[in-house]
């Protein structure tokens, strides 16, 4: 049995915090610059520099890469073999977010009570925190902080297995479509297919983890990126939503079982800043 100290999981997440919200990862960079050279718009390829300038300016400065530094959303992976010493994990990672969105300065932007009482926490928590239990003594903290733009495109359709991949096709595109500017792309479009009502929205958003661009590891379910993506992107909404061939950076797509009389889709999307922190204890 391995221990992992209370303590060393609150700085660790507080450092993520701050990570998070100002370094856009290599893969985003990289994603960025592609499009960039792939736009044909003059419009679009000077909002794509924009773009890549922002998130220079973010990093070389310690300044967010927006102002909507997200709603807080954790996956961990949680060895079997681990204890935490000092009190509960959920509660660390909590700890951790109040003291990394305050020391850093980002804006907090979670209120208590979605209908009745939107007095803002003031700290950005609680968060969102999903656990997996795995083998091992390991403690894995991956933090993807969602924007509001981007997570009210949110979409789920409870479709009919004889709806097929046109079915699932042109459900993620007419979404993506009529979010148009809301989500500020180019985006970043994760599906989840499969489950039921609640494990396809997490499976779409776990899908946004995923390096951009890493095809599904099921040959069948890359084929179905690639043609969403296409389509996505001949639909001309383009970069800002103001026209242009790069509407979507990628397409990843994460499944599960589902019942037979049921295929529940959903559509989860992040803006061009798609940001994301681990650390491994």
């Amino acid at each position: 049995m391995r221990t992992i100290l209370y303590t060393d999981i609150v700085d660790k997440v507080a450092t993520l915090c701050a990570q998070a919200a100002c370094d856009l990862p290599d893969d985003a960079v990289q994603a960025l610059a592609a499009a960039a050279r792939s736009e044909q718009s003059d419009l679009g390829r000077e909002l794509l520099a924009q773009c890549e300038e922002n998130a220079r300016i973010a990093r070389r400065d310690r300044i967010p890469i927006c102002q909507d530094t997200g709603f807080a959303v954790y996956f961990v992976e949680l060895g079997a073999d681990v204890r935490v010493d000092g009190g509960q994990l959920t509660d660390a990672v909590n700890e951790g977010t109040r003291r990394g969105y305050r020391q850093s300065y980002l804006r907090a932007s979670i209120v208590r009570d979605p209908l009745f009482d939107r007095t803002n926490t003031g700290d950005n928590t609680p968060a969102v925190i999903h656990i997996d239990h795995i083998a091992g003594n390991g403690l894995r903290i991956l933090l993807a902080p969602k924007g509001g733009g981007s997570e009210n495109m949110s979409a789920i359709a409870m479709l009919k297995p004889g709806d097929g991949v046109d079915g699932v096709v042109g459900f993620v595109t007419d979404t993506v479509v009529r979010a148009g500017g809301n989500p500020c792309p180019p985006v970043m479009v994760g599906v989840g297919l499969g489950g039921t009502f609640e494990k396809a929205a997490f499976l779409a958003k776990k899908a946004l983890t995923r390096h951009i661009g890493q095809p599904h590891p099921d040959a069948r379910y890359a084929e179905l990126e690639r043609t969403i993506l296409a389509r996505v992107n001949a639909s001309g909404v383009g970069p800002q939503g103001l026209g242009g061939a790069v509407t979507a950076l990628a397409v990843h797509v994460e499944v599960f079982p589902c019942h037979i009389a049921s295929m529940p889709v959903a559509v989860n999307m992040n803006c061009h800043a798609a940001r994301h922190a681990e650390v491994v204890l």
